[in-house]
């Protein structure tokens, strides 16, 4: 009875999938953009040699350039005008929403509804801007000085290569940004996370093809192999699990009588996720503890005696490196939690209209519940998030493993999949809705 039941559902999904031409043209739409945003990944920035830039790259991969152009989708790696990818407009977000925190100015646009969101929008453009143009000058710097075997990168330095380097870069950029608001607006899903999780999982067919490669000269065993795909599925399992965590604490309104009528007394709940802040923590510790690797790079070993030294001590896999990975990695789920979600805040909304917390008392009493729950919850967030993130780097540092499973990349394709299908089933929800009210007034003309 129940495969019978299931399968009557699918088929009725199905049938609903099939005339929803709306989320089919969605669909479509976001398909298209995406392919355009690759075609633009393997579009060079003018007067850069392309293999001394590969072979640059390759030396540099272990530093914070491999974690960037894992986001980028290799973009960065070929100096495409994509380069700098979406990640200047996701600083600035994180910097915005840091600032309204402190500033009263943006913390008052943000209680201003729409036209407040629409102003911190435009200031987070702005910025963006900016962010970009400062970054593009200083890769086109960087370029200039840096040589691999057949000579410099650039082929003529100068002003106008780092014109039109600011110029492809920033414009690439500001594109991307433009892009991934089309695909919010007229698409399906987050714009900005399918960019980042398209060049994420861009990459993974040649890491799957070096995982086994390395079987096939006899590197990785065959057992490891398999129990390393093992792993990644319990991996992706565990995420999905956390992610779709919550603790529910429930909210109760009081009854309200208007004339002869009783209106609410219902009851609702208001959803906590273990994981507050997301994928902001791995990626901000990740970015801090590799820049000392990626300076010593790019010096070449010319650089003071104690950048080296502390190199060698903080290098991918070593246990100090590991544990201020961890260590940073908690500090940022407890700052960034703190930033996105304010306890007194939502205390005081609740009271204003008339919502308490059973058992507890509103204003002071309900703010201070809530973030004795939401400091549990971020307790077990940032020991979920800092056991994802460290096994890979283990992997890769003891075994060599190029498949890299775990940490923010795959947090990042797990959390926009659950996303976009949540979304993609909410449009099939509406459109049979709109199907089952056309049907009733046809019902309602006839009778």
């Amino acid at each position: 009875m129940a495969s019978a039941a299931e399968q009557l559902a699918a088929n009725i999904n199905f049938g609903v999938f099939a005339k929803a031409t709306e989320l089919k043209k969605r669909l479509w739409f976001t398909l298209g953009a995406l392919i355009v945003y690759r075609l633009g990944t393997y579009i060079p920035v003018p007067g850069i040699d392309p293999q001394i830039m590969a072979d640059i790259f390759e030396r540099q991969a272990g530093g914070i350039l491999g974690v960037f152009n894992m986001f980028s989708g290799g973009a960065l790696g070929r100096m495409t005008i994509f380069a700098l990818n979406i990640m200047p407009y996701i600083s600035a977000s994180i910097i915005m929403q840091l600032l309204s925190a402190v500033s009263p100015t943006l913390e008052q646009l943000k209680k201003e509804g729409e036209q407040g969101r629409k102003k911190i929008n435009q200031y987070t453009r702005y910025l963006t801007v900016l962010i970009c143009a400062l970054q593009a000058y200083g890769i086109s710097v960087g370029l200039e000085r840096l040589t691999g075997g057949a000579g410099s990168a650039v082929i003529e330095p100068g002003l106008f290569f780092r014109f039109t380097t600011v110029v492809t870069l920033v414009g690439g950029t500001i594109f991307l940004m433009w892009l991934g608001e089309q695909i919010t607006q007229r698409g399906v899903g987050n714009g900005i996370s399918l960019i980042i999780f398209s060049g994420i999982v861009a990459g993974l067919p040649q890491a799957l093809v070096g995982t086994l490669e390395l079987g096939r000269t006899g590197a990785l065993s065959t057992f490891f192999i398999i129990l390393l795909m093992v792993m990644a599925v319990a991996v992706v399992t565990f995420i999905v699990f956390i992610e779709r965590a919550q603790r529910r604490i429930i909210i109760q309104y009081p009854k309200r009588q208007v004339g002869n009528k009783l209106f609410g007394g219902e009851a609702t709940h208001l959803p906590l996720k273990i994981n507050t802040s997301g994928v902001i923590p791995p990626i901000f510790a990740s970015s801090i503890l590799l820049l000392p690797i990626t300076a010593a790079g790019f010096t070449a070993g010319a650089g003071p005696e104690w950048l080296t030294t502390l190199t060698a001590y903080v290098g991918r896999g070593h246990p100090l490196y590991l544990t201020i990975y961890m260590a940073l990695i908690v500090f940022f789920a407890f700052f960034y939690t703190a930033v996105v979600f304010n306890p007194a805040d939502t205390a005081e909304n609740l009271k204003k209209h008339g919502g308490f917390v059973p058992g507890i008392r509103p204003g002071k009493n309900t703010a201070e519940y809530l973030d004795y729950v939401l400091t549990r919850l971020t307790v077990i967030g940032a020991i979920y998030l800092a056991a994802v993130s460290v096994l890979p780097e283990i992997l890769i540092s003891n075994y060599g493993v190029p498949f890299y499973f775990g940490g923010t990349s795959l947090l990042i394709v797990v959390t926009v999949i659950m996303d976009t299908m949540a979304q993609i089933q909410s449009h099939l929800l509406a459109h049979q809705y709109e199907g089952l009210i056309k049907k009733a007034k046809l019902r309602g003309r006839r009778g």
